[in-house]
C-alpha cells in the first residue's frame, strides 16, 4: 500500500517519491497547503473507492495515518 500511495502523494503535491515515508507529515514535511490535501483526498478516495469524511481529515497528518485509516475502512494493501 505504501508504494501506491506514494506515487499517488508524489503526484499530488510534486514531491519526490522517494522522500515520502509512513511518517511524512503532509504539512510539514510534504509542504501541503488545504487545498492540496483536499486535492489528495480525492485522489485517494478515487483509488481506493472509500469516502474520507471531512471530519475524519484533521487525524490523517501523516502518510501512516492515512494507510491505517484506509485499513481500518476495510481497504486492502
Amino acid at each position: 500500500m505504501l508504494e501506491k500511495m506514494k506515487e499517488i502523494i508524489a503526484e499530488q503535491l510534486s514531491v519526490d517519491a522517494d522522500s515520502i515515508t509512513e511518517a511524512s507529515s503532509f504539512k510539514d514535511d510534504l509542504g501541503a497547503d488545504s487545498l492540496d490535501l483536499f486535492e489528495l483526498v480525492m485522489a485517494l478516495e478515487d483509488e481506493y473507492s472509500v469516502e474520507i469524511p471531512a471530519e475524519d481529515l484533521q487525524n490523517l497528518a501523516t502518510v501512516g495515518d492515512v494507510m491505517n485509516y484506509l485499513k481500518e475502512k476495510g481497504v486492502e494493501a
